[in-house]
Order: structure tokens, then C-alpha cells, then sequence
């Protein structure tokens, strides 16, 4: 896989594909190149995404099979799940959420994105200042 075909992959991208509801040009372009791609995530994304759908299930934003169809079809896509994200939690991630006044989850990409040097793709607007401040650049579709 050619190196800058890689990124870190934010949950508020993913979970536009998760949901009929949503449509955002910038997520559906990452998934259109998704094959071509190599995406890695914080270890806590899983639960994340999971997460977002169980609560999609329950405001009626989607059923338990298509969050279990999209689940597996996830489960195809080179996603790297990182295993460092515990163990960096808590000093870190930690001091990247309250520097940047995120969310320790968001901070968790952000974290990743700087250890990794990679891009990141995120639809959130305070991930992404964070991330400019941090010189963080913003994955560019190929």
C-alpha cells in the first residue's frame, strides 16, 4: 500500500456511511477510494462506531440488520485497528484533549494521526482546528 494512501480514519466519517440519513461529498469520496486505501484508527473506534449505530437503532435512524450488513462490510475495509490506544490514554491523549479542549475520544485520533504522521479525515470542526494547530494535515482524497 503506497504510504500516502494512508490516514487516520475519524468516527464522524465512518458513521456517514452508516447511516441512509446522512450525506456528506467528502466521506462518500473516501469510501468510493476506501479499496485503494489504508485507514487506521484509535483501539476505541470499534466500540465508537457500534456505539453510534445501537443508538441510530434506537431513534429509528436505522434497523439491527442494516447496522449488523454495515458492521460486516466494515469489517472488510483495510481498517488498522491501533493497539497503543490505551496505553496512551492517559498522558497523551489526555493532555491532547485538554490542550485542544476536545473530548478524550476525539483526542484519541488526534493522538494517533501525530505518532503516526498521518493525515487525518474527520468531519468534526474542533478535531480538525486541533488538529491544524498540532500541524496535523487533512487527509486529501486521491
Amino acid at each position: 500500500m503506497d504510504a500516502a494512501n494512508a490516514f487516520v480514519l475519524d468516527g464522524s466519517v465512518t458513521l456517514v456511511w452508516g447511516f441512509a440519513d446522512e450525506d456528506d461529498a467528502y466521506a462518500a469520496a473516501i469510501l468510493d477510494k476506501i479499496p485503494d486505501l489504508q485507514a487506521h484508527v484509535p483501539g476505541l473506534w470499534p466500540l465508537e462506531v457500534a456505539n453510534a449505530l445501537l443508538v441510530g437503532e434506537r431513534r429509528g435512524r436505522t434497523t439491527p440488520a442494516n447496522a449488523a450488513h454495515f458492521l460486516a462490510l466494515l469489517g472488510t475495509f483495510p481498517i488498522a485497528i491501533d493497539d497503543e490506544t490505551v496505553a496512551r490514554a492517559w498522558v497523551e491523549t489526555t493532555h491532547l484533549a485538554r490542550a485542544h479542549n476536545l473530548s478524550t475520544y476525539d483526542a484519541s485520533y488526534l493522538e494517533l494521526a501525530m505518532r503516526l504522521g498521518l493525515p487525518l479525515a474527520t468531519l468534526d470542526a474542533k478535531l480538525k482546528a486541533a488538529a491544524t494547530a498540532v500541524g496535523v494535515l487533512p487527509f486529501v482524497v486521491p
